[in-house]
């Protein structure tokens, strides 16, 4: 496997570079199951992304008019605004559901039930096992008699009262069982590091459409990122983001060409 590398100043810097790349470094491969099965689409080995001021705005591309294409995602989907009745930060930061959503990235990251043996462990007190906290109605709250983590939450109470040096703070999206799912959800893990008092993320796609998916996902993790940086008290700093699947499909190619002035 081919690792592509790139360093970005900003997000919208990190989308043009991936995007002027695949079109020489990815492979084409048949879609054998998932979204747009029997189709083809150029994809990296595997891609890893270093942004070094992804707080920079605006954080979505701006493709110039001269251009004659769509902008790959719209301001008002990341933040809300006419034609959409709910914003991508809410998806990603709010626990709420709509009818026929298997999942949400807000579900997993701040409505996480607690159940089974972990929660035999928090009802008995199983100090050496369990990290027993106040149901505080934030980090720790209950509806109709159970039990949730809100990660975002929990990890910022962390960092402010242990300290920064942490390897374990990591916003787990993934269960096991997804694998039963027809579409399990692309976003994995985004992992959380502070150094030199600033706090960067890790985040890791299984799968990850890089025309409209890729710029979307990160303008509103980057969001997610500002309010937790803000929350712990530290500075807001870089993004690493990986994939083993990031790739363009093939109405994205032609697109890709014209905003790369490729034939």
């Amino acid at each position: 496997m081919k690792i592509h590398k790139i360093t970005a100043r900003d997000l919208p810097d990190l989308w043009f570079q991936a995007v002027h790349d695949i079109l020489d470094k990815g492979r084409r491969f048949k879609i054998d199951r998932g979204s747009y099965a029997g189709q083809t689409r150029l994809e990296y080995d595997y891609f890893c992304g270093h942004v070094l001021y992804p707080f920079t705005k605006p954080m979505i591309p701006d493709i110039p008019p001269s251009f004659g294409i769509p902008n790959p995602v719209e301001e008002a989907y990341i933040y809300g605004g006419d034609g959409y009745e709910r914003s991508y930060i809410e998806y990603l930061m709010t626990g709420e559901k709509e009818p026929g959503e298997s999942y949400t990235y807000g579900e997993r990251l701040t409505k996480a039930p607690l159940t089974g043996e972990k929660l035999n462990w928090w009802k008995d007190g199983e100090s050496e096992i369990i990290d027993k906290r106040e149901v505080d109605g934030k980090k720790v709250f209950e509806e109709e008699g159970i039990l949730y983590i809100n990660q975002i939450e929990w990890i910022i109470d962390t960092y402010k009262t242990f300290g920064e040096r942490n390897n374990q703070m990591v916003l787990q999206v993934a269960h096991p069982s997804d694998v039963t799912l027809v579409d399990p959800p692309c976003l994995r893990s985004i992992d959380t590091r502070i150094q030199d008092n600033t706090l960067n993320f890790v985040v890791y796609f299984r799968s990850w459409d890089l025309w409209g998916g890729l710029p979307a996902n990160l303008a509103g993790i980057q969001n997610l990122k500002e309010y937790m940086a803000g929350e712990i008290g530290v500075e807001d700093g870089e993004m690493i983001v990986e994939s083993k699947g990031l790739h363009l499909y093939g109405y994205a190619e032609e697109l890709a060409k014209l905003r790369c002035l490729r034939e």
